[in-house]
């Protein structure tokens, strides 16, 4: 399996465990506010990185990863929220977290050597 295939693979399980998640979020105002926002983040990471593979110049393909980048960030921002609002346990969040600040590193890297 190549690098690639295993980074659309990784982007779908994120998204997968991502609604999960949502779905153990609790009934509440906020619960459903960080539901709605953090199910669009989660879930475009991978839809935005199938995009930028797609692209059709080396320009395009930056600019998608750097969408990758930046909805990936903002899934952190909520699964921080999430944690920090006691919604749900630590426990539950944390491979979460680490797949994500993963994926972080990754796209921005790949964004960067795109670049030069």
């Amino acid at each position: 399996m190549s690098e690639r295939d295993d980074l659309i693979r990784r982007t779908k399980s994120f998204a997968v465990r991502i609604l999960k998640l949502v779905d153990a979020l609790p009934n509440t105002a906020s619960g459903r506010a960080i539901a709605n926002q953090i199910s669009r983040s989660g879930t475009s990471v991978g839809a935005n990185y199938r995009a930028a593979r797609r692209g059709r110049s080396k320009k395009e393909f930056i600019a998608k990863l750097g969408i990758v980048v930046e909805e990936v960030d903002e899934t952190v921002y909520w699964l921080e929220l999430i944690v920090e609002t006691g919604m749900l346990p630590t426990t539950k969040v944390s491979d979460l977290l680490d797949e994500a600040a993963q994926l972080t590193r990754i796209f921005a890297k790949a964004r960067k050597t795109a670049r030069s």
